[in-house]
């Protein structure tokens, strides 16, 4: 990114208010002007590095860094990895159900959660929900649960769309 067309716009401005004061302040501003380039141009770069910090906040995993190359600015993309292909699981064989949970660990309370989720994940974290009938607050609960309980699956709960002939039945913790 050139930034001579933003100091040059800066120099004709402080020309333009130094007309008005007279010669005095005519000769100052021309014996300013090349000392305030430098400082102009670290402060765009500064401008510019802290918006790109933004820019990457909100693309996270991505992001995007600005590099200087002589004297000016270059911006470097970092895309988000690309989501891995959904792979078609093969017909499950059936499985006991799980016992139910021991009536001494589950008390019944909630507790309530802020969650912050990149816009991409969200979109998938919502496709899938919608895809097995869940609101979102129940897949990721039970994403949850199943990551923590070693990987075991909890069963659909039959809700949504027909899933082509499979169904399932056991316990969902």
């Amino acid at each position: 990114m050139d930034l001579t067309p933003y100091v040059d716009n800066l120099r004709q401005e402080l020309a333009v208010a130094a007309d008005a004061g007279g010669d005095d302040a005519r000769a100052l501003a021309e014996r300013l002007t090349a000392p305030l380039e430098s400082a102009t141009r670290l402060t765009l770069l500064n401008a510019l590095s802290a918006a790109m910090g933004e820019v990457t906040r909100e693309l996270a995993p991505g992001s995007v860094d600005v590099r200087l190359r002589g004297l000016d600015p270059e911006f470097v993309v970092t895309a988000p990895p690309a989501p891995e292909p959904v792979r078609e699981e093969p017909e499950p064989v059936a499985v006991p159900a799980p016992p139910p949970p021991p009536a001494d660990t589950d008390d019944g309370a909630m507790a309530r959660i802020n969650f912050r989720l990149p816009a991409h994940l969200k979109a998938r974290a919502e496709e899938a929900a919608t895809a097995e009938g869940l609101s979102v607050n129940a897949w990721l609960v039970r994403a949850v649960s199943t990551a923590l309980d070693g990987g075991q699956r909890a069963a659909p709960t039959g809700r949504g769309k027909p899933s082509g002939g499979r169904s399932f039945t056991g316990w969902v913790r």
